[in-house]
């Protein structure tokens, strides 16, 4: 099993636009194989940094979802909406 900590930097007057964008890509999660959980969280002490950390099964199935074409359409609108590429880190339970 592990936890993929997806960290963005967002600018207050783009929030909702992310919001939308963040909720299509969790409806699309749901339904992949290997997902376990998702959630989205926003820095207390540091505003704009958002983390969504999501659970699966395996690396494995956390690739196949990474290679998915309509994953990747709406994170490229992601990353064009806040300017810079979204970080990705991957934990794995001892």
């Amino acid at each position: 099993m592990i936890k993929v900590h997806i960290k963005r930097k967002v600018p207050p007057q783009k929030v909702d636009d992310l919001r939308i964008l963040i909720n299509q890509l969790r409806s699309m999660t749901m339904g992949q194989p290997g997902y376990i959980a998702g959630e989205t969280l926003q820095r207390v002490d540091q505003p704009g940094d958002s983390l969504v950390v999501s659970k699966w099964q395996s690396v494995d199935y956390w690739q196949q979802w990474l290679q998915n074409d309509a994953r990747k359409e709406i994170q490229a609108q992601i990353d064009q909406l806040l300017g810079e590429e979204t970080r990705y880190e991957i934990y794995e339970f001892d």
